[in-house]
């Protein structure tokens, strides 16, 4: 039996679907991950096989003024999960790069994070390495889905309200669909040594700007909106995001024996779900 925090998010919601019954599900309602004492007694003689911890306080902006929040939920509660010494598989992200780079990022490449959300997320990364025994962290990136609250479906929603709109074109990535994400997640439980602990990448292959991401969710969703293109500068966030954050997915294709999907047709498997 496995358990998995967060479990409401995207990516926990596709878990469920590949899980199902292999597995406890749990949000902020029935587990708060910042609280030790009550992760200790949630976990203790229940003989979770693994833990997979999808919480996180992914806010981009908003984190900039809430840090002691982020800080509790991307920190604190990771280290209480690892804590339980249960294997664990946390989720991290590309946020955790200065997106400087002019090759994709390995699991080598220095970390050096420009935002509070990417500050939060490392050191979340850091606490599970330093207090857990059997751990894996998988940094993802741009993950979306049917479920939750994302950029495709913000790009379907104003699409549908207007004639056009303008999205950024120079910060380039790649976009993660959450079910390729939890695909290799249920691959990697069964491939779990006790006593190893890595950081691993994982996001769909190719690379595009987040305007050829818009350009494609406007064709394969049939909307007429137009999407031009535009720079950062000319759309200030409160959080600075990583000008190119793609990563090198080479480690967990090798070490798990995970084949990955190009983002385009990963993209076309989620909007054909809609219909």
């Amino acid at each position: 039996m496995f358990l998995v925090t967060g479990a409401n998010g995207q990516l926990g919601n596709e878990l469920r679907l590949l899980l199902s019954n292999r597995a406890v599900y749990v949000d902020k309602e029935e587990l708060d991950i910042t609280d030790s004492e009550a992760v200790k007694n949630f976990t203790s003689g229940k003989n979770f096989a693994a833990i997979i911890n999808c919480a996180a306080y992914t806010a981009v902006d908003k984190a900039e003024n809430d840090e002691k929040l982020a800080q509790l939920i991307n920190v604190d509660g990771p280290r209480n999960l690892a804590a339980t010494q249960i294997p664990l598989i946390h989720i991290s992200t590309d946020y955790v790069f200065n997106g400087q780079n002019f090759r994709p990022y390995s699991e080598e490449d220095t970390p050096n994070p420009q935002s509070v959300y990417g500050r939060t997320k490392l050191a979340g990364e850091q606490a599970v390495l330093q207090t857990s025994d059997t751990a894996i962290i998988i940094r993802t990136a741009w993950l979306y889905s049917n479920f939750g609250n994302n950029f495709v479906k913000t790009m379907q929603r104003l699409g549908a309200e207007r004639s056009e709109l303008k999205v950024v074109f120079d910060q380039i990535g790649t976009p993660t669909y959450a079910a390729d994400l939890a695909a290799a997640i249920v691959q990697i439980l069964p491939q779990i040594k006790t006593g190893s602990k890595g950081i691993f990448h994982f996001s769909n292959e190719g690379v595009c700007s987040w305007y050829d991401f818009a350009v494609e969710i406007m064709n394969l969703s049939k909307l007429s909106c137009k999407v031009l293109p535009i720079e950062s500068k000319d759309y200030p966030t409160p959080a600075k995001r990583p000008f190119y954050s793609v990563l090198n997915k080479n480690k967990i294709k090798q070490t798990f024996n995970i084949s990955i999907n190009h983002w385009k047709e990963s993209l076309q498997k989620c909007l054909q779900k809609q219909f």
